[in-house]
């Protein structure tokens, strides 16, 4: 465990996303869990080594498996957002895989399959403060890596946890995301959020390079696709946008062909879903749109 705070923690050993935790005199809150079950027992383990755990507290930033399959093992009550709970309501009680490759960590680990999910218990729909004997903690939601993300906030310590808002040294995911939204989020991390610490769901602490470069990134497949949409284009043709992305990242062969799959998912997901709801545009002449 790594401290950025008083009593603020964040751990990147155990596979699937970064962890936080708060540890404060009248409990302990857990953000993320761990993706596998045994690992989840490990940090739970952790965790109540550190203040005993009175309050068993968990948030998940999101929806994604990879911070919500191992959170039944870390037997605490559950906060998030409320499209969070309504994401669980359409999903089987038993994890069962999914049926496509999406590039995430869940997919490199046969383990996570037949996990029971644990449903929030407690959610909120645009803010929420919790007391628990430390400074205030703040849950907001910040829409547009997915409808549902919220960010951590400790005021006092100037610290924010992210989720996947910012990811580290790996292409984002984009199968759900509000590209516009997205890139507001980022301006206030820039801005208001400026002098904070900040932790990504996916690799630690941010630099300001690290905002900027995932800045680029969302800006060009943003142009891209809409230059796609322009001239009616099918969702394969996102596939031209993967390569320029992928030259941003020095990764491991095995972690390559994953960043590989994620953006062909993501992109393909993505410009379905925004772009063929809708009756198609007048095509236009075709124009450069510059590498992130």
């Amino acid at each position: 465990m790594k401290q950025v705070g008083h009593g603020i923690y964040y751990e990147d050993s155990f596979s699937g996303v970064t962890l936080g935790a708060l540890v404060y005199p009248q409990g302990i809150i857990a953000i993320d869990a761990p993706l596998r079950a045994e690992d989840a027992r490990t940090w739970r383990s952790m965790l109540i080594n550190q203040r005993g755990w009175p309050n068993r507290l968990l948030v998940n930033l999101d929806a994604h498996p990879d911070r919500t399959l191992g959170a039944r093992a870390l037997e605490s009550t559950i906060l998030s957002h409320q499209k969070t709970a309504q994401i669980f309501q359409n999903r089987p009680t038993i994890f069962k895989g999914l049926s496509t490759e999406s590039g995430a960590t869940w997919e490199s680990h046969t383990d996570t399959i037949g996990v029971r999910w644990a449903i929030p218990d407690i959610t909120f729909s645009e803010r929420m403060i919790l007391h628990l004997g430390g400074p205030d903690v703040i849950l907001e939601h910040h829409p547009g890596c997915t409808p549902e993300t919220i960010w951590v906030i400790i005021p006092q310590d100037r610290v924010v946890f992210v989720g996947d808002t910012v990811v580290i040294d790996q292409p984002p995911f984009f199968a759900t995301a509000d590209l516009e939204a997205w890139l507001e989020q980022l301006d206030l991390l820039q801005t208001t959020f400026r002098d904070y610490v900040i932790i990504s769901g996916r690799g630690g602490p941010v630099e300001k390079e690290d905002i900027r470069s995932q800045q680029r990134i969302i800006e060009y497949v943003h142009k891209g696709m809409e230059r796609l949409a322009r001239n009616n284009s099918p969702p394969e043709a996102t596939e031209k946008l993967v390569q320029p992305i992928l030259t941003k990242f020095f990764v491991s062969e095995l972690h390559q062909q994953l960043h590989v799959q994620r953006l062909r998912y993501g992109l393909h997901q993505g410009y379905l879903r925004r772009y063929r709801s809708a009756p198609p545009v007048e095509p236009t002449p075709p124009e450069t749109i510059e590498q992130p």
